[in-house]
């Protein structure tokens, strides 16, 4: 089985007025040492990685924070590390979290040097206005410029992340934002609709009344909007916040990496704050990328028994009920492909449809769900269903 390595990046020139992520401004100089403390984590996971799945890791992602803070050596040694402890596979995806504005034209040829190669550029809006509200630091041009760095840099495969629903949007905020991104002819676009996260600046001009909670109308018709305009501009809407071009091939830009998690299949979280899911572990980092740093530069912790490493803090076993209805809350997020019966059995040796049959007759009572004959008897969301997801994935929860 195939393995995905997410990689946590956890410092930001400013924090953004909706982030509640592991990210922390005014770090900087501790990037140099939290590189080093990464390697050492890959080193210590490939002493005891069972051979089984070795040279199996297909996908890479580096999220954040700000991963585009990172010089490319920084990557470089990281990437290399990697390799040479885990093993690559021949088809690699290779990802990179990027804010506009950090972004040189030499950066990203370092970093396509290094190995990477799909950016997906934080965007969120094409509107002034909205970007301030977000706190963002970038402009609506330095997106564009950022595109054209990516480009002439050589990445071929291009995400750009928005966000709607947000204080006081109109649909016609949205049209544009969505217009612009259109007009920038990328591989790939994540939409998501804001949602108020406690101890965040815009939670706490939402709680004095400052600005108004956004709306769930709103929320929908900006979706219904979406689907449309992307329908229409020839992209293939393949999961619930997710749209991907076709390539030369006739395959679709899907992002590999974020189908490890739709899927339910493992993946290795290397720094602060990362999850994992491995051997029916589901595991956490420590948060502070300090603490990180000092869990790693301890001699009396450099060896650890899989699947756990030395800044493990907290962690538990999946058991196989769970994992069931994590893999079909999950692969429900696919709105073309859901979920098989055959795939689903192969797994776990039971079906679904009795498995979770009560649920299941809910969701289709409700019109949230549907059987389809796809070579298979496969369960998806229904059109509708793609509006209302989480009154269809709190069946599983």
């Amino acid at each position: 089985m195939n393995l995905s390595v997410y990689i946590h990046i956890p410092f930001c020139v400013q924090r953004c007025g909706y982030c509640d992520f592991n990210t922390y401004a005014g770090l900087d100089h501790l990037i140099s040492p939290y590189v080093k403390a990464l390697c050492r984590e890959i080193e210590i996971f490939g002493q005891s990685l069972p051979e089984t799945m070795r040279n199996k890791v297909h996908t890479i992602y580096l999220g954040g924070g700000t991963p585009s803070l990172l010089k490319p050596r920084d990557l470089q040694m990281i990437l290399s590390t990697l390799e040479y402890t885990l093993g690559f596979m021949a088809e690699m995806e290779i990802s990179l979290e990027a804010n506009p504005g950090t972004c040189s034209l030499q950066k990203i040829r370092g970093y396509v040097g290094a190995g990477v190669n799909r950016l997906s550029i934080g965007m969120q809006s094409a509107n002034e206005h909205e970007l301030r509200l977000l706190g963002r630091s970038h402009t609506v041009g330095d997106v564009v410029q950022a595109v054209e760095i990516a480009r002439a840099g050589g990445i071929e495969n291009i995400n750009l992340d928005l966000i709607n629903a947000l204080p006081n949007q109109t649909l016609d905020d949205w049209r544009n934002s969505l217009k612009v991104a259109l007009s920038l002819d990328v591989e790939h676009l994540s939409l998501y609709s804001l949602t108020i996260e406690e101890n965040t600046m815009l939670y706490q001009k939402v709680s004095t009344g400052e600005l108004l909670t956004p709306d769930d109308d709103i929320a929908a018709d900006c979706y219904d909007v979406a689907r449309e305009m992307l329908s229409q501009a020839g992209y293939l809407h393949y999961e619930i916040s997710n749209w991907a071009r076709r390539n030369i091939a006739g395959g679709l830009f899907e992002c590999r990496h974020n189908l490890q998690y739709w899927k339910n299949l493992p993946y290795l979280g290397l720094g602060a704050g990362a999850h994992s899911y491995l051997d029916g572990y589901r595991l956490i980092n420590v948060s502070h990328p300090w603490q990180y740093i000092q869990k790693l530069s301890s001699p009396n912790k450099m060896h650890c028994a899989f699947p756990f490493s030395p800044a493990t803090q907290d962690y538990y076993i999946v058991s196989p009920e769970e994992q069931m209805r994590d893999t079909l809350l999950l692969g429900l997020r696919l709105v073309q492909e859901g979920v098989g019966e055959e795939d689903f059995f192969r797994r776990y040796g039971k079906k679904m449809s009795e498995v979770f049959a009560e649920e299941i007759h809910r969701l289709l009572q409700k019109g949230l769900v549907e059987w389809i004959e796809d070579g298979q008897k496969r369960i998806r969301l229904t059109r509708f269903g793609q509006l209302l997801g989480n009154q269809a994935f709190i069946e599983f929860v």
